[in-house]
């Protein structure tokens, strides 16, 4: 499975900004999809996941005000939509894909990986 996350850029705080997550290649084994962000200097964190069975997701409590998960199976893309960024948003957001069922939240709990892609937010 192969994963192209897109979207990023550097946008004003209060902007909004929608991240895709393509995916191509055996999607039929992935159960879920999440995203991630890793900030300047900081580890990679949970942001939000979605179950391409059952259209459930999860959040972390930090985000789950401001951004919105969802997904297109027709075109194999799932969204990160991002209302009234903050500066503390700045970070490289990866999507991930899962193979079990269930919606993880734990790096280890996600089979394959994107590239990335840059989130500037200025003040």
């Amino acid at each position: 499975v192969q994963l192209q996350a897109s979207g990023g850029g550097l946008v004003q705080a209060g902007g909004s900004l929608r991240l895709s997550c393509a995916a191509a290649g055996g999607t039929f084994r992935v159960y879920a999809i999440g995203w991630f962000r890793r900030a300047p200097g900081k580890e990679r964190d949970f942001v939000a996941a979605i179950s391409l069975a059952d259209d459930s997701t999860i959040y972390a409590d930090s985000v789950k005000d401001r951004f919105t998960i969802s997904r297109d199976n027709a075109k194999n893309t799932v969204y990160l939509q991002i209302h009234s960024l903050k500066p503390e948003d700045t970070a490289v957001y990866f999507c991930a894909a899962r193979r079990n069922r269930g919606l993880g939240y734990r790096l280890g709990d996600y089979d394959y990986w994107g590239q990335g892609t840059l989130v500037t937010v200025s003040s």
